[in-house]
C-alpha cells in the first residue's frame, strides 16, 4: 500500500488532446488513415472523467487485482462522486494507506477482496480507520 500523498494524480483539465476517431474498425492491422474514416476528434478526457471535480488517478503498485486486468504501474481513474456497489473495484484507505480491492458484503460484514488467488480478503473491522476514496471507472495501461 501506498501513502496518499505519493499516489493521487489530480487530472489536468487545461490541455485538449483530441485525436482523430475512426469509423473504420480495426482486426489485424491498422488502415491508411483517409479522410473518409474520420468520424470526428476523440477527447478522451470526455470519456474517461465523467465528475471532473471529483475525478483522480492513481498509480498501482502490486499484482493483487491483475484478475480485474489491473497490472502494477497502470493509472487508474477514480470517480469520488459515484456511490460503492457491491463488487465495485474501489480505492480504499485503511489507516492511512490507499489500496485497491472490491468492495463486498458478505454475511453481514464488509471485505475488500483482491482479485489475484495468491491474497486473501480482507474483513474491514470497527477498530480500522477505513473510507471508500472513490470508485475505478477505468484502468490505462501499455501494451
Amino acid at each position: 500500500m501506498n501513502t496518499i500523498a505519493e499516489s493521487v494524480l489530480w487530472p489536468d483539465r487545461s490541455t485538449k488532446w483530441a485525436r482523430p476517431l475512426f469509423l473504420a474498425s480495426v482486426s489485424a492491422g491498422f488502415p491508411s488513415p483517409a479522410e473518409d474514416y474520420i468520424e470526428g476528434r476523440l477527447d478522451l478526457n470526455r470519456h474517461l472523467i465523467k465528475h471532473p471535480a471529483a475525478t483522480f488517478f492513481v498509480r498501482v503498485a502490486g499484482d493483487s487485482m491483475i484478475g480485474a486486468g489491473i497490472h502494477p504501474g497502470d493509472i487508474l481513474v477514480v470517480d469520488r462522486a459515484l456511490e460503492p456497489q457491491d463488487s465495485n473495484v474501489v480505492i480504499a484507505v485503511i489507516d492511512g494507506e490507499l489500496t485497491v480491492k472490491r468492495i463486498s458484503q458478505r454475511r453481514g460484514k464488509l471485505f475488500l477482496v483482491p482479485d489475484n488467488q495468491a491474497y486473501e480478503p480482507l474483513e474491514i473491522l470497527e477498530e480500522m480507520e477505513f473510507e471508500v476514496w472513490g470508485v475505478v471507472t477505468s484502468v490505462i495501461h501499455n501494451l
